[in-house]
């Protein structure tokens, strides 16, 4: 592997921990519901395919974009990469202990989209700036599983204080590759 391959993997690996963290804190806060292991699985599942689907559309509309605006879609995905770091950071600070919506049927699918919301943001600054796309949503999917899954076990047996500042941290790595975007070295 060359050292831009080594680069690529390590911003995906990042940017789908920082959107993971997001569905770790609300699973951290679900996870205080006493919920059964296997509802546990499926709500990780769920949460996961709509990581998938959901940057996977923002890639699609993101190249699409970056193809008829040319230099300026570059501008575009680093400022909503600031603008969806920003909101995780004030959003952690928010005072919610309690989840909005039971994860059963409809409010696990209402649960999926708003732990996914985000990811469709930051696919379409990945499409414009053209990243691979079975290695995003791959990884996004992955990722996210993998952290609501730890976030809704880690529920059981934490205080709620984890869940802000693990939402404030993906929020900060977000932020960071806007910058990043915005001002290339």
């Amino acid at each position: 592997m060359d050292v831009v391959t080594i680069g690529e993997w390590l911003t995906l690996w990042l940017m789908s921990f920082a959107l993971g963290m997001d569905a770790f804190s609300i699973g951290l806060g679900m996870g205080m519901l006493q919920l059964r292991l296997r509802q546990i699985v499926k709500i990780g599942v769920v949460i996961g395919l709509f990581h998938i689907g959901m940057p996977l559309a923002g890639l699609m509309l993101g190249k699409q974009i970056s193809s008829h605006f040319g230099g300026i879609a570059a501008i575009i995905g680093g400022c909503l990469l600031l603008l969806l770091g920003l909101q995780m950071i004030r959003s952690s600070f928010k005072p919610e202990n309690e989840p909005f919506v039971n994860p059963v049927g409809f409010g696990l699918m209402l649960f999926a989209v708003s732990a996914s919301l985000d990811s469709f943001s930051v696919g379409l600054s990945l499409g414009i700036y053209g990243a691979r796309t079975f290695l995003t949503i791959f990884m996004f999917g992955i990722m996210s599983m993998l952290l609501t899954w730890g976030g809704l076990m880690m529920g059981r047996k934490v205080q709620n204080w984890l869940g802000s500042y693990s939402e404030a941290l993906g929020g900060l790595i977000l932020l960071a590759f806007g910058i990043k975007l915005l001002f290339p070295l």
